[in-house]
């Protein structure tokens, strides 16, 4: 029997929004959007709602931090029942085993000369245990977001700044994916790798040369993990002059790994930025799907992998949901049936998110709330946050049963 990415099926599936970055200072809070979003008291009605949506598959994420609360030492009676009700009801988890943050005794994060060593221990003793359970696994979501929130913005820990910042942490974080994927593999010889990136675009006038590097830039993620960085790559200037020696280089060609499935993370209201000429400051763009398209060619030639659209929706009211729904699909479908080789759509988030700004923030966690998702969240009198069926669930199940038929 084929494994699922190659079973010709097109698999519909929900994401729970899972940002973890525990690390609280002056002026920055623990931002967990389980915790904010009251998903660690209401998981088992969650996760039994995207069921019951059609979805046959979800994006579903390990909080590092909470699950090894100290080195080695492992916490696993939430994920327990958690990994025991997903099976109950059928659904498969593609695993996030890092979404952003690190546990708290790692210090200084991801620079820590440990981290690629620690997250791989981490993965390995995930996959050890829930052999037979789980088989699908993301290494870490969206490398390049991590990288420039971290390394290049000075936004999360370690709160690193520019060029050099970037090429740490990318670094760091590659090492981290190789030896993940490495560590699950000896653990699971059946196991699927879904490595997920966010898409990024840009328009409008640029300098000569900015854009080019900000293209080239984006793939560096699976480009290190898969040995590809090589003499002739257009990056390997730019990591040699900021530090990355030629013996790391080798390193990644010489372990290099391979993911089964790329998952391309597209949001058609701010995937795409335009760059004004006067100021040089960006600005989302709508793209529709006209974007998504562009995208995945790009994604599709350059490294002709089965393709997983692991994250797309958009903010705003119901109906402009429920149009981005029909429309993302509908594209789908056609590019299928042109031959791109497509297994998975992802509705991403399942409900509301809290806007990661919250984490800088005083105001409270319902000013941030941003309904994405097929379910609203809305604060009852309790201050419980009911789930809110929209008349997206009804036509994602109807979406994802026709493919079933």
């Amino acid at each position: 029997m084929p494994p699922w990415f190659r079973d010709s099926s097109l698999h519909f599936a929900v994401g729970i929004e899972d940002t973890f970055v525990p690390q609280e200072g002056v002026g920055r809070r623990k931002l967990d959007e389980y915790e904010l979003t009251q998903h660690y008291h209401q998981w088992k009605h969650d996760l039994s709602l995207a069921a019951d949506a059609g979805a046959d598959m979800i994006r579903w994420g390990i909080p590092w931090y909470l699950i090894e609360p100290s080195p080695g030492k492992f916490n696993w009676e939430w994920t327990d029942r958690v990994v025991e009700h997903l099976g109950n009801i059928g659904l498969r988890c593609i695993v996030d085993l890092m979404h952003y943050g690190t546990p708290l005794w790692l210090d200084n994060q991801f620079l820590n000369h440990r981290y690629p060593e620690a997250v791989a221990a981490y993965a390995q003793a995930v996959a050890e245990r829930y052999r037979g359970a789980l088989d699908s696994w993301t290494p870490l979501n969206e490398p390049i977001i991590n990288a420039v929130y971290c390394g290049e913005q000075g936004t999360w820990p370690p709160y690193l700044r520019g060029d050099d910042g970037f090429v740490k942490i990318i670094t760091q974080l590659a090492k981290g994916m190789v030896l993940t994927q490495r560590r699950i593999a000896a653990a699971q010889p059946e196991a699927t790798f879904v490595h997920v990136d966010a898409g990024f675009r840009w328009t409008g006038q640029w300098p000569a040369g900015e854009l080019e590097h900000l293209e080239e830039r984006r793939f560096l993620g699976l480009d290190l993990i898969m040995g590809r960085v090589g003499a002739d790559h257009p990056m390997r200037e730019h990591l040699t002059a900021h530090g990355v020696t030629e013996a790391e280089l080798a390193w990644f060609t010489d372990n290099s790994v391979t993911p089964d499935v790329i998952g391309v993370n597209y949001y058609p209201a701010f995937t795409t930025s335009r760059r004004d000429a006067a100021t040089g400051l960006l600005q989302p763009q709508e793209a529709g799907t006209e974007g998504l398209v562009d995208l995945l060619h790009t994604y599709a030639d350059r490294y002709d992998q089965p393709l997983f659209v692991t994250e797309t929706s958009r903010g705003g009211p119901v109906e402009e949901r429920l149009d981005w729904l029909e429309r993302s699909v509908a594209t789908v479908h056609r590019l299928r049936a042109e031959g791109m080789p497509l297994v998975g759509y992802t509705w991403f988030p399942f409900f509301a998110l809290v806007d990661w700004l919250y984490r800088e923030s005083t105001e409270s966690m319902d000013h941030y709330l941003v309904q994405m998702g097929l379910y609203d969240l809305e604060r009852d009198a309790g201050s419980v946050l009911q789930r809110r069926p929209t008349v997206l669930v009804d036509r994602f199940r109807a979406l994802a049963k026709a493919t079933q038929a």
